[in-house]
């Protein structure tokens, strides 16, 4: 890791994703095989995505974030999960995290966006 890290939002995405990948299994729904494999693997993805914004930032995996977050909104209905309680409310509230999070970082980091702050 970094001796700095230029966004705290990328180490808490670097959590959740890994909260995701290991969900199916905290919350008892790894035997069902669609909402256990978009967990792992975008889990995964939100890891990998947090662990190199940690090293290097850049907008590019600023707004890949927000569109697996996204993904992770829409996927129970697309992929056909929302009768699994516990995977659609999982998907939906680390998806909507991920995203805020992701769209945080490039609003406030005027090396990649920051819109949000103001000129100097």
């Amino acid at each position: 890791m970094s001796a700095t890290v230029k966004h705290w939002q990328d180490p808490v995405n670097l959590i959740l994703g890994v909260w995701l990948a290991v969900s199916p299994w905290a919350f008892s729904y790894a035997m069902e095989t669609t909402p256990t494999w978009n967990a792992v693997i975008a889990g995964a993805l939100v890891a990998a995505l947090a662990l190199f914004e940690l090293f290097k930032v850049a907008a590019w995996e600023e707004w890949s974030s927000v569109a697996i977050g996204a993904w992770l909104v829409a996927s129970p209905w697309i992929l056909g999960f929302a009768g699994v309680t516990a995977a659609v409310w999982n998907a939906v509230l680390v998806g909507l995290v991920v995203a805020v999070l992701a769209l945080w970082a490039l609003g406030t980091d005027k090396s990649i966006g920051g819109w949000w702050t103001p000129a100097t």
